[in-house]
């Protein structure tokens, strides 16, 4: 009978709390969600059957938890604390991203741009509430819609708040379709969101090959601690387009990408211990999250209604939603907002010119922010 209450003692059943409850539920949610519904289903489910296995009850110091630093999962998350995963994902990235409609139109950049001040806002709310100067600057980075990038600059700036930005990141990118529309619609008008974008012109291919290459010099002499994520992006996406490296691009877009979204998403779901995710930190964190990703999205509209009070050739400025760097749901959240309106609007390559833009804009912020915060 000892030996049976020893065995039980040692259950997770038995050393459970209602934190690791809470958890668990909040990880079925995420694959619930990942899985029928579909949203971004190839971050969240990741992320939330890591969040079940992060949240299973063991011994303290037998060599399990992912903060264990003689445990599989530790050995696994140092790819999230170092910044490697992120920087893996957006060479993947950068391999799929086609710059065409950018290049065709590079004044729609300017809305990526724009996106990018939920990121500032967000920075000053969150001194407000009392949150450290680099604890702010890594909550921040989240209204730039982009979980690689909130993950790299938290692991360089407060990386005991991994899981909670993490999270609050990739669940953002997730309801996009439940965030973002209700904010184009009451930002617009009605004839705003009618307004057709003419047919992009033809981008050459020796154009497509010497931007990548242009823009890592002009983006990292700006920012040189964006290196880690743009330097791999600009690589990632000349393979792509040099032509004569086609297997190594076809690589970095599939198994590579996948492999390192597979242990970033096991891994951020791992860390969210009940006992370590749960605190009011955490609550704050997902409160200045929502600011941030809505502000972002606000700004980028605000701001394509700025642009047509001085073009001739107007744009939709349902386009600026889609300066934050979740691509491509931003992106195709526009277009459908479009053609609800009308069916016959087509706005989803000129949606990607502003999605990729704001992919570039958010590493450079999280850069500058880096080489700021640095110092403190």
């Amino acid at each position: 009978m000892d030996l049976l209450f020893q065995f039980l003692s040692n259950t997770g059943y038995y050393l459970a709390d209602y934190r690791n409850v809470i958890m668990i539920v909040v990880g079925a949610v995420f694959l619930y969600l990942g899985t029928a519904k579909k949203y971004e289903p190839l971050l969240l489910v990741p992320i939330g059957f890591g969040i079940l296995v992060g949240n299973i009850p063991f011994f303290k110091g037998f060599g399990l938890g992912i903060y264990e630093s003689n445990s599989v999962l530790h050995y696994l998350y140092f790819g999230v604390t170092t910044g490697l995963y992120p920087s893996i994902v957006f060479l993947g990235l950068g391999a799929m991203t086609d710059f065409s409609s950018l290049l065709a139109r590079p004044s729609l950049m300017l809305l990526g741009a724009a996106a990018q001040m939920g990121i500032f806002f967000t920075l000053l709310g969150a001194l407000g509430l009392g949150f450290l100067p680099k604890e702010a600057a890594s909550i921040a980075i989240i209204g730039g819609a982009d979980g690689p990038t909130s993950i790299f600059l938290t692991a360089k700036l407060a990386p005991h708040l991994i899981g909670p930005i993490a999270i609050a990141a990739y669940s953002y990118m997730a309801l996009i379709p439940v965030i973002q529309p209700p904010i184009m619609r009451l930002l617009t008008s009605r004839e705003e969101r009618l307004i057709r974008m003419p047919e992009l012109r033809q981008v050459s291919k020796k154009e497509r090959i010497i931007f990548p290459a242009i823009a890592v010099i002009l983006c990292c002499f700006l920012a040189p601690a964006s290196i880690p994520l743009l330097g791999t992006f600009f690589f990632g996406n000349f393979l792509k387009e040099c032509g004569v490296t086609e297997r190594l691009a076809q690589t970095a877009r599939t198994a590579i990408i996948d492999t390192a979204t597979i242990f970033l998403g096991l891994t951020v779901g791992a860390s969210t211990q009940g006992d370590v995710f749960l605190t009011p930190k955490s609550v704050g964190i997902f409160f200045l999250g929502a600011v941030a990703f809505s502000i972002a999205t606000a700004s980028g509209v605000i701001f394509g209604k700025i642009m047509n009070l001085f073009l001739k050739e107007k744009i939709n400025p349902l386009l600026g939603a889609a300066g934050v760097s979740a691509v491509p749901g931003s992106a195709r959240e526009v277009h459908l907002v479009g053609q609800s309106e009308d069916p016959e609007n087509f706005l989803l390559m000129h949606a990607m010119a502003c999605n990729s833009s704001g992919v570039i804009g958010s590493a450079i912020c999280a850069g500058i922010l880096w080489s700021f915060m640095i110092v403190l």
